[in-house]
């Protein structure tokens, strides 16, 4: 069984979205479809002594633009501000060193479009907790693949031979099942486990960057990322 996961690109993303690539065979970018203001494409929750704060790319945006085509805005220096933000956040952190470090190898890079900056942010996290070698990267842009929908979403997973397709539980809402059980892919959504580590201020809480993760746990957070996957009918019916 070859499991495949399609995912927008996240900046530094929650440790939900390491599990999905953790369990996946290939894991494809979908980088050519529309930006969407508000997403996790460009912004990630940290938590602060303060409460929840958004630690975002500001970006250039023309109304339409995929993705991909989306540049940074790189006019003031939201990279030194991101560095100074997390330092001074996670000071108290066992951590912090190596979650700084992680972030600046991307910050280093000539990166332009949010798409290379979230993939990059990604990857990134992904070396660091070992999830690399047992999946494959791809971007959907690439593949020479048009469409919409599902049904671009099914013809993406069938071109790379797969035949399981995981997703997240947003998916739900829109995604046609019966033409993936037509084509014999079987749909999985993830079963977030949101297991707890050891997090400063207050209350344990999943939904932040997995920055957080490595600030307070470093490489032995990878036992955390460990959520299974169950068929789309089970949870549905749940």
């Amino acid at each position: 069984m070859k499991k495949v996961v399609i995912s927008q690109p996240m900046f530094f993303p929650w440790v939900g979205m390491l599990e999905q690539i953790k369990l996946a065979d290939i894991y494809i970018y979908y980088d050519d479809v529309q930006f969407s203001k508000g997403s996790f494409t460009n912004r990630v929750q940290i938590k602060t002594s303060d409460g929840f704060k958004w630690l975002t790319v500001p970006v250039n945006v023309v109304l339409g633009q995929t993705i991909r085509e989306v540049k940074a805005d790189d006019r003031r220096d939201w990279r030194a501000n991101h560095l100074a933000f997390l330092e001074q956040t996670y000071r108290d952190a066992p951590f912090v060193r190596e979650m700084l470090t992680l972030v600046q190898t991307v910050y280093d890079r000539p990166l332009k479009t949010i798409a290379d900056i979230s993939t990059a942010s990604t990857q990134a996290l992904c070396n660091y907790f070992d999830l690399t070698e047992s999946t494959e990267f791809m971007v959907s842009s690439t593949l020479g693949i048009g469409g919409h929908s599902s049904k671009r979403v099914l013809d993406i997973v069938e071109h790379v031979g797969g035949d399981v397709y995981i997703t997240g539980h947003g998916a739900k809402d829109y995604l046609e099942h019966s033409i993936f059980e037509e084509h014999h892919v079987r749909v999985e959504y993830m079963e977030y486990q949101k297991q707890p580590y050891p997090q400063l201020y207050g209350e344990f809480n999943p939904y932040v960057s997995a920055l957080d993760l490595v600030a307070n746990v470093g490489r032995e957070g990878r036992n955390v990322i460990a959520s299974p996957s169950i068929y789309w009918k089970e949870f549905l019916n749940q």
